[in-house]
């Protein structure tokens, strides 16, 4: 099972986007609201209260 790269929700085996970067990269995505924000509209996961990223984030800055 992959995580989602933007998101970081669990994706079903043979579903989701993969998306490869010319460097080789792998980015897997849940959906195509996760693929535009962080491809096309170059947003911070961690900005934004649905990802994973932001729990964490907002732990980090309690505990300081």
């Amino acid at each position: 099972m992959a995580r989602c790269s933007f998101c970081g929700k669990n994706i079903q085996r043979g579903t989701g986007i993969l998306f490869v970067r010319k460097t080789g990269k792998i980015l897997y995505f849940c959906s195509t609201k996760c693929q535009k924000n962080l491809l096309k509209l170059g947003r911070k996961p961690s900005d934004y209260k649905w990802t994973r990223a932001y729990g964490k984030e907002a732990k980090g800055a309690k505990e300081e």
